[in-house]
């Protein structure tokens, strides 16, 4: 599998794990105040994935631009 490949796997995936994450929060938010101890754990979650997601997509069209 090529670099290209591979990055498109990954951010498949992540793009999953990412849809789910943002609808935890987003269920936790509504159920707000009830769980309110859990918003900053899932918040720096969904945080961290989005990151994770936006750096893989930059690496991408990268590696397209060449």
């Amino acid at each position: 599998m090529t670099n290209v490949e591979e990055l498109k796997t990954q951010i498949k995936r992540l793009n999953s794990k990412a849809g789910q994450m943002k609808m935890d929060l987003h269920d936790l938010a509504e159920g707000l105040p009830t769980d309110y101890k859990q918003l900053m754990d899932v918040a720096a979650a969904t945080y961290e994935i989005y990151r994770q997601l936006d750096e893989l997509k930059q690496q991408l069209t990268e590696l397209e631009a060449k």
